[in-house]
């Protein structure tokens, strides 16, 4: 079943921050009243997710100048995410929020828990300021993500929500032309 639309469930985690203590997320207050990127990964000290989280560090003060929040969560601890944080290069520039969902509960709630092994999918997850979501990417485990691709996609959400009735074709950048879809528009494009 999609996410797409759908407001996300309540849920408090621990979370871990450079810089800050340890501290709680609670998706009701930290989630809503901006943008926000969900990115879950499978687990911490592997390999093809240091490499998406230091990406995604790269684009965070970019995403940020957008009014996005950015937070990434695997099913480790946040003690967890201290210590890779601490230990690697990579991780050890994360400057965003990194949440710990041991018990599942987060992983299942946004449907990217892989049963079996107790670990998420590679999931992202854009939600507007409701906290509804509007965009989800899954891949399989050996695929990063290439975090300026989000950008783009990230524009576009918040251009249709300012915008009702305009949608954003293929390809679309800031600016670009949009399409404001009716029986005038059926087999013209």
């Amino acid at each position: 079943m999609s996410l797409i639309g759908k407001k996300i469930e309540a849920f408090t985690a621990d979370a871990y921050q450079a810089g800050k203590d340890f501290f709680k997320v609670d998706s009701e207050k930290d989630f809503i009243g901006k943008w926000s990127v969900v990115c879950f990964y499978p687990a911490d000290f592997t390999f093809v997710c240091p490499t998406e989280l230091e990406d995604l560090q790269n684009q965070y003060s970019t995403l940020q100048s957008m009014g996005v929040e950015v937070y990434s969560v695997s099913t480790d601890t946040h003690f967890t995410h201290k210590a890779w944080h601490d230990s690697s290069d990579a991780i050890g520039k994360v400057k965003y929020i990194m949440i710990g969902d041991p018990t599942h509960a987060i992983s299942r709630a946004f449907d990217v828990l892989i049963e079996d092994a107790g670990l998420a999918d590679r999931g992202t997850f854009v939600l507007d300021p409701d906290g509804v979501v509007q965009m989800v990417e899954i891949s399989a485990g050996g695929i990063g993500r290439d975090a300026s691709a989000l950008i783009d996609k990230i524009k576009a959400a918040q251009y249709v929500r300012k915008n009702p009735g305009e949608v954003c074709p293929a390809k679309w950048k800031e600016g670009g032309e949009t399409l404001k879809p009716s029986l005038d528009l059926v087999g013209k494009i």
